[in-house]
């Protein structure tokens, strides 16, 4: 797969994963290292930073080799959202590493469905495009609110499969695929990354077949019943699902075409 690139970020994998839920650091940790991802996200208000031994989870991420994404799961408002970014960005600044540059916005709308509040969305994306963050949404499959999230300056628009930890998968791909359409309107590399809903593997090839950029997943893999296995399923099918939607699949009929020539063939008996 070609890089992806994100604002000023150059990621090497099309898939992030999170890191919430694991039973124990060493699983997620595993699970970091089997899903290919070089970056993961963090969400700065909900994550268990120190387990109930102590441990802190920063001890078990190699900060050199990921990128860290903050978010901000867990914000109703859009300045508790904006004030948790800057406290991520301060925490990632003293860690030195990249990702303090840059933020993954969730502003909810309430705590039964945790979809995004629209309103509230654009603007924390406006005042924190202004504060310098390259901003990455979460928001709805809405095709109208997704232009406006890239109009106010967000460096990607990510849409929902479904409800956050549903296992839904996508839903709406007509939805999925006008934001597609809207966003990449005279702008091809502008990065539209599936965030939500994703249950099993072929959530993950379905939104690449899409052509979606990218996809965002914590839930799948952290809560699966063999949650490293999970993760290896989840990086091949990003890379199926890449390529492809680069291979030209055969168009849809409603009658069968038979796969073997029509001509040459052997006569009949009489």
């Amino acid at each position: 797969m070609n890089p992806l690139q994100v604002g000023t970020h150059e990621l090497q994998s099309r898939l992030i994963v999170g890191t919430g839920k694991y039973a124990t650091f060493e699983l997620m940790r595993e699970c970091l290292t089997i899903s290919g991802a070089d970056v993961i996200t963090v969400a700065v208000r909900r994550e268990r930073l120190v387990d109930a031994a102590g441990r802190n989870i920063l001890d078990f991420i190699d900060l050199k080799r990921y990128t860290i994404l903050p978010n901000t799961a867990g914000c109703f408002t859009a300045d508790d959202a904006i004030r948790t970014a800057r406290l991520g960005r301060e925490i990632l600044e003293g860690l030195e590493n990249p990702g303090a540059s840059w933020v993954k916005l969730e502003v909810l709308g309430d705590k039964k469905t945790l979809l995004p509040d629209p309103v509230a969305t654009l603007e924390a994306t406006r005042q924190l495009v202004a504060d310098g963050f390259q901003v990455l949404c979460y928001t709805t499959d809405d095709p109208i609110t997704a232009r406006r999230l890239k109009d106010a300056g967000a460096a990607s628009v990510m849409p929902a499969g479904s409800p956050i930890g549903s296992g839904q998968g996508i839903l709406n791909p007509s939805n999925i695929r006008i934001c597609l359409e809207y966003l990449k309107e005279g702008d091809p590399n502008y990065p539209v990354i599936v965030d939500a809903g994703v249950g099993t593997a072929s959530d993950v090839a379905f939104a690449m077949e899409l052509g979606c950029d990218g996809v965002l997943l914590n839930t799948a893999i952290a809560s699966a019943t063999n949650p490293a296995q999970m993760a290896e399923a989840m990086r091949l099918a990003c890379q199926a699902g890449y390529l492809a939607a680069r291979s030209g699949r055969i168009p849809r009929k409603l009658y069968a075409t038979a796969s073997s020539p029509e001509t040459g063939l052997i006569s009949p008996l009489r």
